[in-house]
């Protein structure tokens, strides 16, 4: 079995992942902007867009189904913190989440500190949620009683992402 230690690792090292995410898309959010507001806008709807498919995947979902238990290998500290880094880093999901959460967002008047913080927070949300998680399924009981509700998880988290991905589909900002 792997260790909490491993797993809250694995965690930190998701969250720097998606620091490269969030650098990479903090200088080229801020370039379409100034070049091409009607692609920035389109841009801006294929995220919402993108929302919206996450949502309805998540509700669409089927009942959780267990893995077959089988012997895990301990991770060393170095290599559960590159596996949670590699991981992120190099999966293009996160890529397109990052920059539909930034187009949502970022305005051509957004200060550089406040789309700083925005990244930071995002790192640190992915940080604690995958810590927890890590926490969390590391105890028998909390994990079993969470996978027996991920069905509803799944739909509570779909509504919110599709009904949060149609606003932002439909409101207009200010630019």
């Amino acid at each position: 079995m792997l260790s909490r230690r491993a797993g809250v690792l694995t965690a930190l090292g998701i969250g720097l992942g998606v620091l490269v995410h969030v650098t990479y898309t903090l200088v080229g959010v801020g370039l379409l902007i100034q070049q091409s507001l009607w692609l920035f806008s389109a841009i801006k709807l294929v995220g919402a867009a993108y929302l919206v498919f996450l949502g309805v995947t998540m509700l669409r979902t089927g009942s959780a189904v267990e893995a077959p238990d089988g012997a895990a290998t301990a991770l060393s500290d170095v290599a559960a913190l590159r596996t949670g880094f590699l991981i992120n880093a190099l999966n293009p999901k996160t890529t397109v989440f990052i920059v539909s959460l930034f187009v949502q967002v970022v305005h051509p008047t957004t200060p550089l500190g406040v789309q700083i913080g925005y990244g930071a927070f995002i790192a640190v949300a992915h940080v604690a949620w995958f810590s927890l998680v890590a926490l969390g399924f590391s105890a028998a009981a909390v994990r079993d009683r969470l996978l027996a509700m991920r069905h509803w998880i799944d739909r509570i988290f779909g509504g919110v992402l599709v009904i949060f991905g149609m606003l932002l589909a439909l409101t207009r900002s200010a630019r």
